[in-house]
């Protein structure tokens, strides 16, 4: 008999956690959780909301050996995360194996050897009000994503979903691009003088007032083109800059996300690696308090190796809306390691968390900044700089622009006293462009969910994934628009002008919404306000944080929400509308008269001309890549049916130019070659077509190493990871000898190589 099963969530968490106990410990996995809601039914009660749960399939040889080692076992060991999913995960664990209400519930928040016999020293029961608060979450999500799909798949598109979440964060991104689309950029003028003091120092000094136009720009560099330039104020102020705080799940996120260009996924993965490895404290969390353990190994490693001078002891106290029970920020186990064994993305993230935590109990970073004001022909020039006295937290790290309280180092002046007076070398007047609101990107969208309240650290990633995953949102990147910008320059007495291009509002790896999205949004909003508001989704969450502090019962807090929401399921559901939803006239065919519209198709949006009720067919056409039904005009749908356009005979078949989902494209028998970026499929010509189709011909070649007359369906192919053979529908590897004689092998070693 063991006398002791501890039970994680995953084998990594196992693997570290065996190597701190002795033989007298088994330690196993449960693979996350055991058992959940059923996937094809609705699975609540709807008179006392009690969920129906079943062990998945494929769970279910991981519950036969729990149960085998938990009936042989003296004492069993729930050790599953500590925050409410796994509380969750803890009570599953009991109620499918039997356990009795007793069994020892152990947490930890960092798995060291010091924190595992601390808890075992420790345990406790299962705490049922977190169990209660993650229940709370799984039944209302369900709720709504169960009564709210079956609307979308009638009124909009087959095949679509709504969340609770999800839902709110897509309305967020479809409202940024709303933004960004209304916003319209004007024009104004940067006035930059470059002077010299007598010693031939350069300063620049930038004008304070803002000019708005060209004539205002001309008239002022006309005024300065006698003007005498004299040093009128100098203030020098000492500033201090302050070390951020430790990371919280959705900081490190953000950071990551800026620093190394890390997805929030890719982000939570990496740290859960780190987590499990024994080497970072728990990853989901909205603490940024540090322990006294580490409080100290920060302070001796600064003193240490720094100096007592850059050492500064704080503790930082959250302020993100609904904290709660995670018990300390994400910071290393042990501060003296400085840095780990692993994969390229870990070593870099553990880098990050390891910079962030040690410069989190740094001094001060020290500066001088220095402003110079300049008068010259009675308008004010400000040249500013400074100098960094202490580097303090800034000899670990930098935060990212976005976090930082003031700018980074402008460099220092030159000295100079009232009084002086400057020459001037030239005066440049620069046209500019006011930037408009930034669409959000992953980190800045889990920035703005915490600052509202909504999702809490276990649900950020989560959730990102899931639009994307939805096609609701994708990242991409947005080419912004060509504008011309005039430069005025005064040399001397002379004033010259020229004209230059600037691309504005280019973006990239940005979230955007689909058209699917933005139609989906626009219909809960109409529908569904209430689900749709931040307020309410925030004060859900409040309420599962009350359940968890044992304030509310979890099925009062579902029932309040049912009472008002079914009701309104059941109308939306039966509302006839007139037109499908989402669905535009943008006016009349000029050649027929009828309607063009566009809409959600089966396949995502479409162009129609011509209606149902018509003795005609209607006529499709698919949008183009970059289109948008948001910003679709009539003259650029009735631009997509000008295709396809017949272009000639090749080789005895007809070639086509049409347009598709990605663009235009050339057809030649069975095959499709996409049009070069940048092509106008309007004036792609024959020739240009046969070019597209011989290439494509040559690198299918290029593909297709080896047929057997013998044996049509058996051929050896060459594909991005190298040759492989394809066989009867199904592909397989070849070893480095095989693939280095790929082109020469016989069908006898064909058909071995495939077990045929």
């Amino acid at each position: 008999m063991n006398k002791n099963l501890v039970i994680v969530e995953s084998p990594a968490k196992a693997k570290t956690i065996e190597k701190f106990l002795g033989s007298d410990y088994t330690v196993k996995s449960s693979y996350g959780h055991i058992r959940d809601l059923k996937k094809k039914s609705f699975s609540i009660n709807e008179s006392t909301f009690e969920p129906e749960y079943e062990i998945p399939e494929d769970k279910e040889h991981v519950v036969s050996e729990l149960r085998k080692l938990a009936k042989n076992a003296q004492t069993v060991w729930l050790a599953s995360d500590e925050d409410r999913e796994g509380e969750a995960i803890s009570w599953h664990l009991k109620e499918v194996l039997g356990l009795s209400d007793e069994t020892k519930r152990i947490v930890f928040h960092e798995i060291t050897k010091n924190a595992i016999l601390e808890a075992i020293q420790h345990p406790r029961t299962i705490d049922m009000n977190l169990v209660a608060a993650q229940q709370a979450r799984r039944v209302l999500d369900r709720i709504v994503g169960f009564k709210l799909s079956p609307i979308l798949w009638r009124k909009v598109k087959p095949a679509l979903s709504a969340g609770r979440v999800q839902s709110v964060a897509v309305r967020l991104v479809v409202e940024k691009e709303r933004e960004v689309q209304a916003f319209k950029s004007e024009s104004y003028w940067r006035v930059v003088a470059q002077l010299q003091t007598a010693k031939g120092e350069s300063v620049p000094a930038e004008l304070v007032q803002r000019v708005h136009s060209e004539e205002e720009a001309d008239t002022l560099l006309r005024q300065l083109q006698g003007a005498r330039f004299t040093v009128s104020d100098i203030q020098k102020k000492p500033t201090k800059r302050t070390p951020a705080p430790p990371f919280t799940t959705s900081t490190l996120q953000q950071e990551a996300a800026h620093k190394l260009g890390m997805t929030v996924s890719q982000t939570m993965t990496v740290a859960q690696r780190l987590y499990e490895n024994g080497l970072i404290t728990y990853m989901r969390t909205d603490s940024v308090n540090l322990s006294a353990l580490c409080l100290a190994a920060s302070k001796q490693y600064i003193t240490e190796e720094m100096g007592a001078k850059y050492s500064k002891t704080r503790q930082y106290h959250t302020s993100s809306k609904g904290a709660q029970e995670a018990h300390e920020a994400i910071r290393p186990t042990y501060m003296e390691r400085t840095a780990i064994d692993g994969t390229n993305q870990e070593k870099r993230l553990y880098d990050l968390i390891w910079k962030r935590t040690i410069a989190s109990q740094m001094a001060d970073a020290e500066v001088e900044k220095t402003v110079v004001t300049v008068d010259g022909g009675n308008n004010a020039f400000q040249a500013q700089g400074e100098v960094m006295t202490f580097d303090g937290f800034m000899k670990v790290y930098h935060a990212t622009a976005d976090e930082q309280s003031e700018g980074e180092s402008e460099g220092m002046l030159p000295a100079m006293r009232v009084g002086e007076e400057l020459q001037r070398n030239t005066v440049t007047a620069t046209e500019k462009y006011a930037t408009g609101p930034l669409r959000y990107n992953e980190a800045s969208l889990v920035k703005k969910l915490e600052e509202l309240g909504i999702g809490r650290p276990s649900t950020y990633a989560t959730t990102i994934t899931t639009i994307q995953q939805r096609e609701y949102v994708q990242r991409g990147d947005k080419k912004g628009e060509e504008k011309p910008y005039a430069i005025l320059t005064l040399k001397g007495e002379k004033i010259s002008r020229t004209q230059k291009k600037i691309v504005i509002g280019a973006e990239k790896n940005k979230l955007l919404p689909t058209d699917i999205g933005i139609v989906v949004n626009d219909y809960l909003m109409e529908n569904f306000p209430q689900i749709m508001d931040y307020n309410f989704t925030a004060q859900v969450e409040k309420g599962f944080d009350d359940v968890a502090s044992g304030k509310k019962k979890w099925n009062g807090l579902i029932k309040s929400f049912y009472k008002d929401f079914n009701p309104l399921v059941e109308e939306t559901l039966h509302t006839h509308t007139e037109h499908k939803v989402g669905e535009k006239v943008l006016g009349s065919d000029p050649a027929t008269g009828e309607p063009v519209m566009v809409k959600i198709g089966r396949f995502g949006p479409v162009v129609q001309i011509g209606s149902a009720e018509s003795d005609k067919k209607p006529r499709f056409a698919q949008l183009g890549r970059g289109q948008s039904m948001e910003t679709l005009t009539l003259e650029d749908a009735l631009e997509l049916f000008k295709l396809p356009r017949t272009l000639g005979q090749y080789e005895g078949q007809t070639v086509t130019l049409g347009s598709g989902r990605y663009g235009p494209y050339v057809q030649f028998g069975k095959q499709y070659v996409s049009l070069p970026k940048g092509s106008d499929p309007m004036s792609f010509s024959f020739d240009e077509a046969v070019v597209l189709i011989e290439e494509k011909k040559q690198a299918d070649e290029k593909r297709h190493l080896k047929r057997f007359e013998e044996e049509p369906e058996m051929e050896v192919m060459n594909g991005r990871y190298g040759p492989y053979i394809a066989y009867k529908g199904k592909n397989y590897r070849l070893t480095k000898a095989q693939a280095a004689k790929a082109e020469k092998l016989t069908l006898e070693e064909c058909l071995k190589i495939v077990g045929a």
